[in-house]
């Protein structure tokens, strides 16, 4: 599929300089683009490849300041990043609308509806009741448990488990192997020392918007939902407990667990391998370093904390700053003692 560098500018807003006929098929990273090839400058510490790269069409930043000829045709716009992942969604929509029909074997009960320019893939299992919006694709390996919507153009990628009664909203993308309405880990202990099974009966709400990675778990709620709000991205490897809210427009890193109930408000961003206690508080805007763990609620909004357990980002800093000078402090204070029980002796006390 080829493009010229005149369509690509339409797609994305942005203004040519050099042959707008100029076609691609293809995209590289422009330290091993060849010709024929579509990439982009973003970083500026890749700028020198901007004169040697191979590619045929680059997409830079407007403010870009060219400090030798070029001899890709370049398209220019306010964000290069941003313009690329614009122009990489476009050609993945375009590739994704190619696939569309009813794999064989697949099992879809009696009572299921699926909608319009579906595809769902070989293996598939959709229960009884489930609703499946326009364009969505189901990919091979998929379990869709009783009563579960998917919305309009939503994807669920391989091997991806979906509980019964779930809700899926539009636009959303779930990657291979995530389990999404699992039981909440309830356990109530008995006077004997045994641990007795708090049934599960709620279930887990995604709103539109959200992409989730492979191989995270979202727990369903005990009552109630376990709800991941509009825009909200989940990585990989994520584990989220029964009845928590991730917020609008929240990222959350790989390797990270929220514990039962605990609510995350909207814009935050959670680094990886964080760790946080259940039936806390994260307020809007919240930053939080990699590996922290939080064990109460972060009630201002727009903090950034680190460590474990974790506190201010800016204090941590400076507590690490004096954690390092504490040999040397260690001996100025030696050599202080020293010189006292000197003088002191000299003074006969």
């Amino acid at each position: 599929m080829q493009f010229t560098a005149a369509q690509i500018a339409m797609m994305i807003n942005g203004r040519v300089e050099g042959n707008p006929e100029t076609a691609v098929g293809s995209f590289g990273k422009i330290e091993e683009a060849q010709p024929g090839q579509l990439s982009f400058l973003a970083n500026p510490k890749y700028e020198e490849f901007l004169y040697t790269t191979g590619a045929s069409i680059i997409i830079i930043n407007e403010a870009q300041e060219l400090k030798q000829p070029v001899s890709a045709a370049l398209i220019k716009v306010p964000d290069a990043y941003s313009a690329f992942a614009t122009l990489l969604d476009k050609y993945q929509q375009i590739q994704r609308q190619q696939l569309s029909g009813i794999q064989q074997p697949v099992y879809i009960a009696a009572t299921a509806k699926t909608g319009e320019q579906v595809f769902i893939g070989a293996f598939a299992y959709l229960g009884e009741k489930v609703v499946v919006g326009n364009g969505v694709k189901i990919y091979p390996n998929a379990f869709i448990g009783d009563h579960v919507v998917i919305g309009d153009n939503s994807i669920i990628h391989p091997g991806v488990k979906i509980y019964h009664d779930c809700v899926i909203g539009k636009n959303v993308t779930i990657h291979a192997g995530t389990v999404i309405g699992s039981d909440g880990f309830g356990f109530a202990p008995q006077a004997d020392g045994t641990l007795k099974k708090v049934p599960q009966i709620g279930n887990v709400i995604v709103e539109d918007g959200v992409e989730i990675g492979a191989n995270t778990t979202i727990d369903r709620a005990t009552i109630g939902s376990t709800l991941i709000k509009a825009g909200a991205k989940l990585d990989n490897l994520l584990q989220i407990a029964h009845n928590v809210e991730v917020g609008n427009n929240s990222v959350i890193a790989a390797q990270s667990g929220i514990s039962g109930s605990t609510k995350i408000g909207n814009n935050v961003m959670i680094g990886g391998q964080v760790g946080i206690v259940g039936h806390i508080k994260i307020a809007d805007g919240t930053k939080i370093n990699a590996q922290s763990g939080v064990s109460k609620s972060i009630k201002t909004p727009n903090s950034a904390v680190t460590g474990s357990p974790a506190f201010d980002y800016t204090s941590a800093l400076r507590s690490q700053a004096a954690s390092r000078n504490l040999p040397e402090l260690e001996k100025r204070v030696m050599e202080l003692e020293k010189m006292l029980k000197e003088m002191m002796a000299r003074n006969n006390f």
